[in-house]
């Protein structure tokens, strides 16, 4: 498990502290059955995008809820290094070959109590088209009838239409910036293409990682 998890290996700092403030707005402001899935995005790389999706879903587990947090970035998702699970099986695999709703073999038990992970899988052909899918709503369907909150780490907005896909499929979109590194009409830009789906968009997120340059688009953070 990754030095990320600061929720849990860190539960009094104030990085802690203001993950639990997130995660207290949400379940105040989602307290009907539509608003237990969320997808997690950013406007560009290097937001740290899956640092915040991958504390705020321990902060959900931390708190009695049975939580599943997915890699929907299926090109260079991450979930599983920062757990330290399998990627052999993972959503790209389970949307190949479904059939029939049956996601036991892809869902991973973590160490943190109440939380699972599926994580990306086989990096497929075809990431947008696999997402668009029938299979995408069928396994979304099954999920939330089996746990009580969802959280899907997605990719950035600008450039790829992956997490517009998911926006339109999810209950909830929270947007992450990064202070000091995106520029403000990049993240203008994400949140138009947002709003131009009427996705319901609960809330921006200012992470303050400090970059001193662009990184890759798999190094979402340091």
């Amino acid at each position: 498990m990754k030095d990320e998890l600061v929720i849990h290996n860190k539960p009094k700092s104030n990085i802690s502290e203001d993950i639990r403030t997130i995660r207290t707005n949400l379940m105040f402001t989602s307290s009907d059955e539509n608003s237990k899935v969320i997808l997690i995005t950013s406007s560009i790389p290097g937001e740290g995008k899956s640092f915040i999706s991958s504390n705020l879903a321990t902060a959900f587990a931390q708190a009695g809820e049975s939580t599943l947090l997915i890699d929907c970035d299926l090109r260079l998702g991450r979930i599983h290094k920062i757990f330290g699970v399998s990627n052999s099986k993972g959503l790209s695999n389970l949307l190949v070959g479904q059939n029939s709703v049956d996601c036991a073999d892809y869902i991973k038990k973590t160490s943190i109590s109440n939380l699972y992970v599926i994580p990306r899988g086989t990096v497929p052909p075809n990431p947008s088209e696999l997402l668009n899918s029938n299979n995408t709503k069928k396994v979304i369907k099954f999920l939330k009838e089996n746990f009580d909150r969802i959280i899907f780490d997605g990719v950035p907005v600008n450039g790829l239409p992956d997490s517009l896909i998911m926006a339109s499929l999810v209950d909830r979109v929270v947007l992450v910036t990064s202070l000091g590194y995106t520029k403000i009409d990049e993240l203008m830009d994400a949140k138009k293409a947002l709003e131009k789906i009427d996705a319901n968009i609960a809330g921006i997120v200012v992470n303050r990682t400090i970059k001193t340059k662009r990184g890759k688009y798999s190094d979402y953070y340091e």
